[in-house]
């Protein structure tokens, strides 16, 4: 494999049908390694059904599915993500009545295959604490190490989910909306710990906060009626006459 040909991730001939409706119709999609590949396009466009395709919550109708050049297209959630594909949801999903540190801990002990073990002592568990607080201070949350998970701003609580996301150590992660609800600080705040983290990891995201897009990806792939439109940097697909008439230039982008 050549590094122009660098691919982590090749989604060929993708097509998903729900009921006689094709929500994916034929989608190419190839992520370089250690980019960030930003996915967008109008409601309806096919994007979160494209990121369940590759992170196997669903099954394509069909097409094929490459990860590291492995054909993962019959592959199960939990496989897939043993590769190393791990997604974060545009809903918060952390522990609510746990500490911050506890909700990275927990996370942090599923690749010792002891995820549940909830009921082992504070002193068998404190082996990962510095690996909690190196995560912590990653997401810049130190300061919040033992304030419960239900007590955090929105912007924080996301933060944390990229800590317990960071804490299986993926290859790839797959970001839903990363900065969907938050405030001018907030997104700030969450697009440079994007770029952080893509320092070493590939990233793939859905995004529609085309500010935020234009800023962070160095490819972009639009889709619309669950085709792909257009691809390529933002400065190329903001020209692009089908993408001003499908997305950018309507009055709601």
């Amino acid at each position: 494999m050549t590094e122009g040909d660098d691919w982590i991730v090749e989604a060929r001939g993708l097509v998903r049908r729900f009921a006689g409706f094709t929500a994916v119709n034929k989608v190419d999609l190839r992520v370089r390694r250690h980019t960030i590949h930003a996915l967008i396009g109008p409601n309806g466009a096919g994007k979160t059904t494209t990121f369940n395709l590759i992170t196997k919550f669903l099954a394509p109708s069909e097409g094929t599915i490459l990860f590291n050049g492995t054909d993962i297209t019959r592959e199960s959630a939990a496989s897939v993500a043993r590769r190393g594909i791990v997604r974060s949801f545009q809903i918060s999903a952390t522990f609510p009545r746990m500490t911050v540190a506890e909700n990275v801990r927990i996370a942090l002990q599923r690749p010792t295959g002891r995820s549940y073990w909830f009921w082992r002592s504070e002193r068998s568990l404190r082996r990962l604490d510095e690996r909690v607080d190196e995560l912590l201070a990653a997401v810049g949350l130190s300061d919040q190490r033992d304030r419960t998970a239900a007590g955090l701003p929105y912007g924080r609580k996301r933060a944390l989910e990229f800590a317990t996301t960071l804490a299986l150590d993926p290859e790839m992660m797959l970001l839903d909306e990363p900065t969907s609800g938050l405030g001018l600080e907030d997104v700030e705040r969450i697009s440079a710990l994007i770029r952080s983290i893509a320092a070493q990891r590939t990233i793939l995201m859905v995004e529609h906060n085309l500010s935020v897009v234009s800023r962070l990806a160095d490819t972009i792939t639009v889709l619309a009626r669950g085709q792909v439109l257009a691809e390529g940097p933002y400065s190329e697909i903001s020209r692009d006459p089908r993408v001003l008439e499908a997305y950018i230039g309507s009055p709601d982008a």
